[in-house]
């Protein structure tokens, strides 16, 4: 972890500031902080100091004049137009980034001499000072050296204690961490979705320098917008507001934030101020307005919906299939189209939630079954491991989903399941077991490695049973996260005291457990969206809808009907 002033070594901290001042004075265009960078398999936390001078920040225009990035400088950096695919490739390429007020042909040169060395490995563990030294002794251009390697880090996604390794080295041997090595970092942070991380490159930032660019604003709305400091990216927009206009990705990282957790006025809010700011939205964020719209009975945003419509019929906007099957979904979600009738939704009050919450960790995590399918050590390791990391919006087996298709490789059906969600823009885990991490004819090790940068991934041991991981790390996550699972997930709600609980734990399962199968031809997976209405029989008296399957089973399928009888009383 990096951190920036630790509460348990703040004293210590101040005392060597107030040390460290008597040799450095405190100046405007210098600033001294201590920062701590805590790598594993070390004997000791190393406590450094360093200072940092104007000349690697952007400066500030004296004249007050704009110090944000012109519209012809954008083409070359970044405006925020592009996918997070891309601008990885344009921070590995060192395409994102330049010094403010380099001399131009300086900055080709730089940029000519990165790409000659554009397939730099990087180490696969976090080295000392002295390692990192010597392999800039042997590097070609040395003064490049921390600017490429970071790059390739970006690119080759490097786990991140070797990133604050490096950072280590420099900051000790310079006394000094330039801005575009602490935006490189950055990158590799949001990438990885280290929040911890993205917020204490912020703190530091934001002490350091009297003003940021736009590329930083770019990663730090993005990295914490898909974290649980989400509201924090909304205080980020209004600062960027107060200088520049925000570019169209930071708007819809917050838009499609706020969506996600049925903030829609907040959401429809930012929604219009973009438009107002000339900002073109992107058939991604109209899709989402819908997609988590879904049972929401709301006149108001019923007319923001259907504005969105007229947006498209108005501008010759021809939505992709995705979103069509977005707009179809959300029309039908929840009113029987025979009778116009509003079916009962499957969301649980909160009170009904957090009773449900805490009777499924009481009584089936914590019960005395788990520990016989997992140890406590392990599920310890996974809590921790899970609470770095909330929330996530769909939880998988992967084990689960890996059987779906037998013809083809395990690892190969993983990967087109993680695919196919990661399309929708949401935060992945994969809950997987320790064995797929061996190179086997089902397991492919450079597959894997490619499915893990679309998603976080914890691998159980061998023998256990991951039902209560699937469980904790949904209901961790909140109301809005779903789970993949071809589980009924029986056992666990026998495992329930009362019968009320029961009911509530069977509604949840409904409106949440998203239904997969292979696709008729056995070449591609097919995902059906959990139920925004309750799938069960309802009626209000003198109409009754009941969910029927067209073919007779006399065992219960995690599977819920997808066609409704209507019966009306005249």
């Amino acid at each position: 972890m990096m951190a920036l002033f630790s509460q348990t070594s703040q004293q210590g901290t101040q005392a060597l500031l107030g040390k460290c001042r008597i040799f450095w004075p405190v100046l405007r265009c210098q600033q001294l902080f201590a920062v701590y960078f805590n790598l594993p398999n070390t004997e000791k936390v190393s406590y450094f100091s360093f200072r940092t001078s104007s000349s690697t920040a952007l400066p500030v225009d004296s004249k007050g004049t704009d110090v944000f990035p012109t519209k012809k400088r954008s083409e070359i950096e970044y405006e925020g137009e592009t996918g997070w695919d891309e601008e990885s490739k344009k921070i590995s390429e060192g395409k994102l980034f330049s010094s403010s007020g380099a001399p131009k042909k300086r900055l080709v040169s730089q940029v000519l001499s990165r790409h000659k060395f554009a397939k730099v490995q990087p180490p696969e563990k976090p080295l000392q000072a002295e390692e990192w030294n010597r392999l800039r002794e042997n590097f070609k251009s040395p003064e490049i050296f921390e600017d490429v390697m970071l790059n390739s880090m970006v690119r080759c996604n490097s786990p991140i204690d070797v990133a604050k390794s490096l950072l280590t080295s420099v900051a000790k041997s310079d006394g000094d961490i330039g801005y575009n090595l602490l935006i490189k970092y950055l990158a590799l942070c949001v990438q990885q979705r280290k929040t911890t991380e993205i917020c204490d490159v912020y703190d530091i930032m934001k002490m350091r320098f009297k003003i940021l660019e736009s590329g930083a604003y770019n990663l730090l709305i993005r990295g914490l917008s898909n974290s649980d400091q989400w509201r924090m990216a909304l205080t980020l927009l209004e600062e960027v507001k107060k200088v520049t206009t925000p570019s169209r990705t930071n708007y819809e990282s917050c838009i499609k934030v706020a969506s996600r957790h049925r903030e829609m006025n907040l959401a429809c809010e930012l929604y219009h101020e973009m438009l107002a700011k000339d900002l073109v939205p992107t058939l991604d964020v109209l899709q989402a307005f819908f997609d988590f719209s879904r049972g929401m009975k709301d006149a108001e945003l019923k007319k923001e919906l259907f504005g969105i419509l007229l947006y498209l019929r108005e501008n010759q906007i021809y939505p992709h299939r995705t979103f069509m099957r977005s707009i179809k979904l959300w029309f039908e979600s929840g009113q029987c189209p025979v009778c116009n009738h509003q079916l009962e939704d499957s969301d649980l009050t909160e009170e009904e939630y957090n009773n449900l919450r805490e009777r499924i960790i009481t009584d089936v995590i914590h019960g005395s079954d788990t520990f016989r399918k997992t140890s406590p050590q392990e599920f310890e390791a996974f809590q921790t491991f899970v609470e770095d990391r909330l929330p996530f919006d769909i939880v998988i087996d992967g084990l689960n989903v890996s059987h779906i298709r037998p013809r083809k490789m395990q690892c190969e059906n993983l990967f087109h399941a993680v695919n196919c969600l990661a399309k929708e823009n949401v935060r992945l885990l994969v809950l997987g077991r320790k064995h797929m991490l061996i190179n086997s004819s089902n397991w492919k090790q450079e597959i894997m490695k490619e499915i893990q940068n679309k998603a976080d991934f914890f691998f159980a041991e061998n023998i256990s049973e991951d039902d209560a991981f699937l469980l904790y790390a949904t209901l961790r996550s909140g109301k809005h996260c779903k789970f993949v699972t071809r589980d009924f997930l029986r056992d666990h709600k026998a495992c329930l005291s009362d019968s009320l609980t029961r009911h509530l734990f069977r509604k949840w399962q409904r409106g949440h457990q998203i239904v997969f199968s292979p696709s008729a031809e056995g070449k591609h997976i097919n995902f059906l969206p959990a139920f925004n209405y309750d799938c069960v029989v309802q009626t209000t008296g003198n109409t009754w809808h009941i969910p029927y399957k067209d073919t007779f089973e006399e065992r219960y399928s995690y599977q819920v009907p997808r066609k409704w009888l209507c019966l009306q009383l005249k």
